[in-house]
């Protein structure tokens, strides 16, 4: 799909932004039928526990002393004490209550005042958990969907052609706020101090039930490109006929992608992989992981040296839109509802997708009147 046509379909386009907003986007849940990383595996230190969320639900991360890890509900089945300050015992874990010792599938198998522990085969949740990245990645959805679940494949993540960055930090807002924030390329105005004057152009989008992808390209105030980026991707090639550079960004739910090339060269010189994590019930806090893959130059050992100013330079573009976010995210609690006017194409159709793959959230019976 063109962006002619995209435009051309406008109408129709706003009528799906209009059903979307109907079922109301800040208030529509992440599925939780995929994996999702938890915490980075540094965080998991051998024989000991990792407390973490998934949209409201306490989960901890236990390695064993011989590096085995496995993840189970964060709450003791006997007085619901937080697994997470207990004790790594073997492939086990005991709570710190009572000494109730539960193993990677969540079963208890002792109760050290009882000769048997009486309770059912699980007594709390376990859930499938695996490495890989760099992150611990935990699957929070229905079992029987577990083998439908395709795990995310980041080759960049172990190319030694690129050196990663890791995202990992909270953000207080809806999930959603952050896809919109990524895709929509048209608030480079936002970062103006550290990106200088940029124009943004929508060259082309694509969409599927699941998935919806834009191409950009920029084009600088006086030809003249930012310090942070230029030591980011490198300098444009000089060329007659110079193809443009190309920035994709795909939400393929519920992942997100960005790839930046520079005059159409390929494999791309910036390839960031990222996914916002609910943590609350409400989910207006989340989680934002991801991994910023940066093509090393020609020159050896020159991305090493340059990495702090890397670091300081994303890291200011990276607060601006925490911040924004985060406004964003006021204004709707302190309006009760989305009143946004989204006019652009690209964004309606990203709303579709978020909305028609995530599930409604859900509602705290505990401060409903009794009926």
């Amino acid at each position: 799909m063109s962006t002619e046509d995209t435009i051309e379909e406008s109408g129709e386009s706003s009528r799906t932004d209009e059903g979307a907003r109907a079922r109301d986007i800040r208030k529509t849940g992440i599925h939780p039928n995929f994996w999702y990383p938890l915490a980075r595996s540094k965080s998991v230190k051998a024989g000991k526990t990792h407390a973490v969320f998934f949209a409201g639900e306490p989960i901890v991360l236990v390695r064993t002393r011989q590096g085995g890890l496995f993840a189970v509900e964060d709450r003791c089945a006997h007085r619901q004490i937080p697994l997470h300050l207990g004790v790594v015992e073997g492939d086990c874990i005991k709570c710190a209550y009572h000494g109730w010792k539960y193993n990677l599938a969540g079963k208890c198998v002792s109760v050290p005042y009882l000769d048997k522990c009486n309770m059912r085969p699980n007594s709390v949740r376990s859930y499938p958990c695996r490495e890989a990245y760099g992150l611990v990645f935990v699957y929070p959805g229905e079992l029987n969907k577990l083998e439908s679940a395709v795990f995310p494949q980041i080759p960049s993540a172990t190319d030694p052609g690129y050196k990663t960055r890791y995202l990992d930090r909270l953000v207080k807002c809806h999930f959603t706020f952050m896809n919109e924030n990524q895709m929509d390329m048209n608030h480079q105005f936002l970062h103006r101090r550290l990106m200088g004057g940029i124009k943004t152009t929508l060259l082309d989008t694509r969409q599927g039930d699941t998935w919806i992808e834009a191409d950009y390209t920029f084009s600088r105030a006086n030809r003249r490109q930012p310090l942070g980026e230029k030591f980011i991707i490198g300098k444009p090639k000089k060329a007659a006929k110079r193809e443009p550079d190309l920035m994709t960004i795909r939400t393929e739910y519920p992942y997100q992608t960005l790839k930046f090339r520079t005059g159409g060269s390929d494999p791309p010189a910036l390839d960031l992989w990222n996914v916002y994590v609910p943590r609350d019930k409400e989910q207006r806090t989340n989680h934002t992981y991801g991994l910023m893959m940066i093509q090393r130059p020609s020159i050896p050992g020159i991305l090493d040296l340059l990495w702090p100013f890397i670091a300081w330079f994303t890291n200011g573009i990276f607060a601006e839109d925490r911040r924004i976010c985060e406004l964003e995210q006021l204004a709707f609690d302190s309006q009760g509802a989305d009143w946004n006017h989204e006019i652009f194409p690209v964004i309606q159709g990203l709303r579709r997708v978020l909305t028609d793959n995530g599930i409604p959230q859900r509602q705290d019976v505990s401060l409903q009147s009794p009926s």
